[in-house]
């Protein structure tokens, strides 16, 4: 076994944008030497680096979204930009690219600040390390749609505090003061129309101490953010050169399949590897306590001998998992054990209203397990340079990624450097890190550059997937038929459980509540409960994450509410809603707006609407869905969706655009086809032929609308993914009568 291959790999390498390796300053930009050094803003490669402190570098984080502990980070600052001394501006991104455009969008913050076009800007993926903590989130994570909302002030003071140097240096060679100077595209301009670019005064500044006072522009002054920019990642994703973790190529790699039990949660018990050796030039077979790694020169040749294995699994205990087990024990935890939820709401009295009521309605509604289903199915590529391990990876979580490559290897983690590659979507599925530790044993028992990477079937058959929900909706009306009592329970498992046990023994899970214990509707007795029930399944993160379940309970039961109000006022779904947000305005106007645009109640003939509501992530979102249903087979077309966002202030109108888009098509794809099925312990989806996605001829028309804002910037990455089932669920009430409380369509004979 070695772990000291011929070093092929300088290890002060990064990647910009165009996949181009980039070599920073020796000792790596994350040295332990040198944290004071970044810290000062002192001369890289004799140009200026500003590096951005924040409020959470001066100690190590909380447990926050880990899986256990985080590594002691080497670097003390976090995003940080260098300007070099030809004029080159580089930011070193501690965010991941999957396609929600950060690459762009972040360069935009700094550009501004820095008055330089950020179409000048190159973007290189930064190293695992503290200095890029999401302060929102507690440790290095690309997640949550916080991107920009983390950014939002660090990156555009980063940019303002090196104008400010640049222009301090400038002003003592010229001897004149500071105030009479300009920017402009990099160049400073004094009074007498003479000029120093910001690559001849980059040494300069770089000596100077940092600004007492950094301004940053008013809103009404920007001129790049908020207008439509071109994609810095853009050229490299058409024409090829794009790297994603499936495309990384090492000197001397070879290729590692993963053989995985059938059943989730089994174990080897003993392997027979003389067929697969027999038959395909194997390098190397390594057995780990769940799976079995082939190791060949190619892929296909790995994987075709992972499936001549002989393996003996330990499955005790596990293939009684089913679904029809899930969802009986979350029955019955609802009947039998609410009494222990944790209220995360509580406005009023509402048992005592619903008892006063004097009428009731109530309503159960479940939600089905999700796979995330990237398109780029799970990889890493692991390589030994002499005392260091190098993994290249496609993840949202450095930190947890470099922690789990350096627990595998069995060395700490300031000698494990991850480059992190493009990702073929996240979704929240590259959230987790197990992917990772098979390919780093396999490169520490083979001695060379291993690439594991799995197929589809072994992603989606062993996810990390949504929480299954049973949820029990009840309301209560006065004699006057106005709603008095709402009351919602959640029922179901914790992700947070697994990821960051420690929170949850001071506070109620927050990614089991979005978008239900912020009711908007004005009510005056509200309660939301969650009770933790686990299901034996391993549940990770999912675009939206409980926004997803919870808005598609919180909305159609809203709606079966106003359905139950309108028989008696003549109100439709849209106006009851409009009439209980009088003191919400920033709900109310994105209602407004959806509905006048879809041209709500005038529907084109043999169509149907149905509308649904929600704020998360800072961002308020309406969506009107327009569907017909087939008389004849009773199959749900969806012909348009019609969105209203509030997201505050738009960085770049492109891409939330492109957000909303993608955002929409997932949702739609999980709610009409979305679900695994759990059998004997199996997963029984497989690939996309037995767990459908929408096709280009299959999308709807999607009209989106997005209020103009000064208000911070909300996230955009995930909500848009939240309303439309409940929207288009709607909508087929309208059209059918039948109320449709748990999902997918297909389950219904409706897809």
């Amino acid at each position: 076994m070695s772990n000291s291959p011929v070093n092929h790999h300088s290890p002060n390498r990064l990647r910009d944008t165009d996949g181009r390796e980039v070599t920073v300053a020796s000792g790596g930009l994350d040295s332990p030497g040198r944290r004071e050094f970044l810290r000062s803003s002192a001369a890289v490669g004799g140009g200026l680096l500003i590096g951005i402190t924040l409020n959470a570098c001066s100690e190590k984080p909380a447990d926050g979204l880990s899986s256990g502990a985080i590594p002691a980070a080497s670097i003390q600052q976090n995003a940080w930009l260098a300007i070099a001394t030809d004029g080159q501006i580089t930011f070193y991104s501690g965010q991941s690219e999957m396609g929600q455009g950060v690459y762009t969008a972040l360069p935009t913050l700094l550009a501004e600040e820095l008055e330089v076009p950020v179409s000048t800007v190159r973007v290189v993926a930064g190293p695992a390390g503290e200095q890029f903590i999401n302060d929102l989130l507690g440790t290095q994570v690309t997640g949550g749609s916080t991107s920009v909302r983390d950014a939002w002030v660090k990156l555009r003071t980063a940019g303002a505090e090196a104008r400010l140097r640049l222009m301090q240096a400038a002003a003592d060679r010229w001897e004149v003061p500071v105030e009479q100077l300009k920017t402009n595209n990099g160049i400073i301009v004094n009074a007498n129309g003479d000029q120093l670019s910001y690559g001849e005064l980059a040494e300069a500044a770089a000596q100077l101490p940092a600004p007492t006072s950094i301004p940053l522009k008013p809103n009404s002054a920007f001129s790049q953010i908020g207008q439509p920019q071109r994609r810095l990642d853009g050229v490299a994703k058409t024409n090829g050169t794009a790297e994603y973790g499936i495309d990384v190529r090492r000197p001397g790699q070879v290729y590692g399949a993963v053989a995985m039990c059938p059943v989730l949660g089994g174990t080897v018990t003993s392997v027979d590897v003389t067929a697969a050796r027999s038959v395909y030039a194997v390098i190397d077979v390594v057995q780990l306590d769940t799976a079995v790694v082939v190791v060949a020169n190619t892929w296909w040749q790995a994987n075709q001998a992972r499936d001549l294995l002989e393996i003996t699994w330990n499955t005790s205990g596990r293939e009684e998992t089913d679904n029809a087990q899930i969802y009986a024990g979350l029955k019955q935890a609802a009947e039998t054990n609410m009494e222990a939820a944790q209220v995360a709401r509580s406005d009023g009295a509402v048992d005592d209203a619903l008892a006063a009521a004097a009428e009731q309605m109530a309503a159960v509604y479940t939600l089905p397990l999700l796979a995330h289903a990237t398109m780029e199915p799970m990889n890493c590529t692991a390589e030994f340079v002499g005392d260091e391990l190098h993994i290249y990876v496609p993840t949202q979580v450095q930190l947890a990624a470099q922690g789990a490559a350096a627990s595998a290897a069995g060395m700490v983690a300031e000698k494990v450097q991850v480059h992190t590659t493009f990702l073929g979507g996240g979704f929240g599925r590259r959230l987790d890190v197990d992917f990772i530790p098979a390919a780093v044993k396999a490169a520490q028992q083979v001695g060379r550059p291993v690439q594991i990477l799995w197929d589809r079937e072994d992603d989606m058959t062993h996810d990390v997937y949504r929480p299954p929900a049973y949820d029990v909706c009840a309301a209560g009306f006065d004699s006057k038929g106005d709603l008095t009592a709402w009351k919602l329970d959640l029922v179901g498992p914790s992700i947070t459980a697994r990821w960051a046990p420690s929170v949850l023994e001071t506070m109620i899970d927050p990614f089991a509540i979005e978008a239900a214990a912020n009711y908007p509707y004005a009510v005056p007795n509200v309660q939301v409960r969650f009770l933790r029930h686990e299901v034996g399944v391993d549940v990770g993160y999912w675009r939206s994450v409980s926004h997803a379940t919870n808005c598609f309970v919180a909305e159609s039961f809203m709606d079966e509410i106003a359905g139950k109000v309108g028989a008696k006022t003549g109100q439709d779904p849209y106006e009851y809603r409009r009439s209980l947000l009088k003191e919400q305005p920033l709900w109310r106007n994105v209602l407004e707006l959806a509905a006048n645009k879809a041209g709500w109640g005038q529907p084109a003939e043999g169509r149907f609407q149905g509308i649904a509501l929600m704020e998360g992530y800072n961002t308020y979102m309406a969506q009107v869905a327009e569907i017909s249903v087939d008389p004849n087979t009773g199959k749900v077309t969806v012909h348009r969706i019609t969105c209203a966002a509030d997201c505050g202030q738009v960085i770049n109108p492109g891409i939330v655009d492109a957000q909303i888009q993608g955002a929409i098509v997932f949702g739609l794809s999980a709610a009409l086809w979305g679900e695994i099925n759990i059998v004997a312990g199996a997963v029984q989806e497989t690939n996309f032929d037995n767990m459908r996605i929408l096709r280009n001829p299959e999308i709807p028309d999607i009209d989106i609308h997005v209020v103009d804002s000064n208000r911070d910037p909300g996230g955009m990455g995930e909500p848009a993914t939240a309303l439309v089932a409940p929207a288009v669920c709607n909508a087929i009430f309208a059209a059918t009568g039948k109320r449709l409380r748990s999902l997918p369509l297909s389950s219904h004979g409706l897809s």
